[in-house]
């Protein structure tokens, strides 16, 4: 039954029942009683306290998330992959098990707390920030984002071989709208070349004749995009640092020059291992709990029910619903993901991989195996008279 799915679903996500009864009225349209719920979950056995997962499959899970950029996760942020992932288990457990698993990376993330200034928009839609993430870009991965400014629910979060070409990034903020089944109020963008396409679209999307202009876009200096800039030290902690670093001794090992060739190979082999752990680093953040900040005038709880369901925070939705014929003569100027790297070097992997009995796996040290097996065969061609 649907409904039991959903239910189940939102379970998993650590939602009180409060929150599943406000996500099912307002979502999904169905008004539940508090006892029929509980009724649900004692029927399809969901605890939260009682049926936890053995502390030896718990501890298997994290050391297994170890290995890869789940070594950037703190105990929180690991004890909510651990729900995500149907292990029940408590916060301490985690916290505990952490710190036996990693004690050197549990050290290394005892850091200061930063005195941040104060942010304010008035409801979901109201603001959505873009910005684009480089501290990939050396080795070829390009990444965008877009954050709701005041539920802090990402919009979305993609890896590419490009963040610059302004019809790709029209095309994320076009899928988002779909999605969404409107737009937002206004948007937030650095003063770019790649901004452009996706202004102009929030505009034509807002015009109306007979109406006063108002501006539904804002430039600004990267500095003063506080909402995504602030999150790009998420996704720095939880995710980009492993990748850094393992490029980084990718390099310092001799197999990544800097080349045409060596960042479409990189594109290649781990573009699809990286979107990956973003989508997932994205969903663990929308339904994830922030806590209560002093001096704030954010509200506290989950960025996904925060944005869905505004009138428990007394805010209101700004989401603008444009006539389909504007949305889709905007989605024909779009530009979408199709080769993950070079067209022809593409097909040259493709063609590699075929020849030598290669295959492209979602362990990442097997991916560096195929990595370097690709450079060396391509380079022995390449260097043949």
């Amino acid at each position: 039954m649907e409904l039991d799915h959903h239910i189940e679903q939102y379970f998993q996500r650590r939602y009180t029942n409060d929150e599943i009864l406000a996500v099912l009225a307002e979502v999904h349209g169905v008004v539940l009683s508090k006892r029929t719920l509980e009724r649900i979950l004692r029927e399809k056995r969901l605890w939260r306290r009682k049926g936890k997962t053995d502390v030896a499959e718990v501890a298997a899970f994290i050391k297994a998330q170890l290995q890869t950029s789940g070594q950037c996760h703190g105990y929180r942020w690991m004890y909510q992959k651990c729900w995500i992932n149907g292990i029940i288990t408590d916060r301490e457990t985690v916290r505990v098990l952490l710190r036996l698993l990693d004690s050197e990376g549990v050290d290394l993330r005892s850091r200061n707390r930063l005195r941040r200034r104060v942010y304010h928009s008035r409801g979901p839609n109201y603001v959505w920030h873009i910005d684009g993430y480089d501290k990939l870009k050396p080795y070829g991965i390009c990444i965008s984002g877009c954050i709701d400014g005041f539920s802090r629910r990402l919009i979305w979060l993609e890896a590419y071989k490009t963040n610059n070409d302004p019809n790709v990034i029209a095309g994320y903020f076009m899928d988002a709208v779909l999605i969404a089944q409107g737009c937002p109020e206004r948007l937030r963008v650095d003063l770019g070349t790649e901004n452009v396409r996706l202004a102009e679209m929030q505009r034509f999307m807002h015009f109306s004749e007979g109406q006063l202009e108002i501006e539904h876009v804002t430039f600004g200096p990267s500095t003063g995009n506080q909402r995504i800039e602030r999150w790009w030290l998420t996704l720095r902690s939880q995710c980009a640092q492993f990748w850094m670093d393992f490029f980084d001794k990718l390099k310092s090992d001799g197999y990544f020059a800097d080349t045409f060739l060596d960042k479409s190979l990189v594109q290649f082999c781990f573009l699809s291992t990286i979107q990956a752990e973003l989508e997932e680093v994205a969903f663990i953040w929308n339904e994830h709990r922030m806590r209560r900040v002093h001096n704030s005038r954010s509200p506290h709880g989950r960025p996904s029910i925060i944005h869905a369901v505004p009138q428990l925070y007394g805010a209101t939705d700004y989401l603008y619903r444009p006539s389909l014929e504007k949305i889709e003569a905007c989605l024909g100027e779009c530009v979408y993901k199709d080769f993950p790297c070079d067209e022809d070097v593409f097909h040259i992997c493709v063609g590699l991989m075929s020849e030598h009995g290669l295959e492209l796996t979602n362990d990442v040290y097997k991916t560096v195996d195929l990595y370097v097996r690709l450079r060396q065969l391509i380079n022995n061609e390449l260097l043949q008279p």
